[in-house]
């Protein structure tokens, strides 16, 4: 057995806010700072728990908007947001290499995890691979809900899926086009099986759902905080968050955060890495 790392309905509508000029664009930090986030840093509660030390220790607010990693990444694109706090790797480079960022450092990870209905009907916890675990599903037509939403989470198990040579269609084959906690409730009303990063699995109360495939290498998860380029960019206090986020009292706030709760952290920091 392996070790445990511990379209329904409305997508997700963004609020977008006015202001994101607001401050200054490359001096002091001040004024309001509009972070793109994806759903898990507010599904876990971990910004509810360390943003408010950033407000008290800079002249900047932090109005948090959190949607999946490619809408957080298209805010950065059209303005909408001073920084992002993503986890879709290769869609993060991409946006660097188009020039819509001035800084990307990595902030923590977590890993991802496939979870299930109780007993694990297909026998994934057998499985070699995150790779072969989601082929078993597909050869099974077990059910599995995907957040078919161009999250960090979405592409992972595109990838997977690629990875597996498998496709997963028709009627077993669930697009909620939600965040994570609701496709994890989804998940488990329909006792389907899904992908997950392990933190929101942890933070969403009243699942009928186990993890079933945890542990390997290719479901580690990173989570990187990026500076968005623009005119109209609060660079001053993006730059200032990017830099406190790092901070060794911020790094280990997050390796503290949802040990009491949980018994086990939800996220591993990695500025020092």
């Amino acid at each position: 057995m392996r070790m445990r790392w511990a379209r329904l309905g409305p997508a997700v509508v963004l609020a977008v806010v006015t202001g994101c000029a607001s401050g200054s664009a490359g001096g002091e930090a001040g004024g309001p700072m509009v972070l793109a986030t994806t759903t898990s840093t507010q599904n876990t509660g971990l910004l509810d728990a360390i943003l408010p030390e950033f407000e008290s220790t800079t002249g900047c607010t932090a109005k948090t908007v959190a949607v999946g990693s490619g809408q957080a990444m298209a805010m950065g694109e059209r303005g909408e947001a001073d920084a992002v706090l993503v986890h879709s790797p290769e869609a993060e480079e991409r946006f660097m290499e188009q020039g819509h960022g001035s800084l990307r450092q990595p902030v923590m990870h977590n890993d991802f995890v496939l979870v299930g209905p109780p007993g694990d009907p297909v026998d994934l916890d057998g499985a070699g691979s995150a790779a072969e675990a989601m082929r078993r599903i597909a050869d099974e037509g077990a059910a599995f809900a995907s957040r078919a939403d161009d999250s960090g989470t979405h592409a992972k198990e595109l990838s997977l899926w690629d990875e597996a040579g498998v496709e997963h269609s028709g009627q077993a084959y669930i697009e909620t086009g939600q965040g994570m906690g609701e496709t994890l409730t989804i998940a488990s009303q329909r006792q389907a099986y899904t992908l997950t990063d392990r933190g929101t699995y942890l933070a969403t109360s009243g699942l009928d759902s186990e993890v079933a495939f945890a542990g390997t290498d290719d479901l580690r998860n990173d989570y990187h905080v990026i500076v968005v380029d623009g005119e109209n960019v609060n660079s001053g206090c993006a730059e200032a968050f990017a830099e406190w986020i790092r901070d060794e009292p911020t790094q280990e706030a997050i390796a503290e955060f949802g040990i009491e709760e949980y018994g086990e952290p939800l996220f591993f920091p990695d500025a020092g890495a």
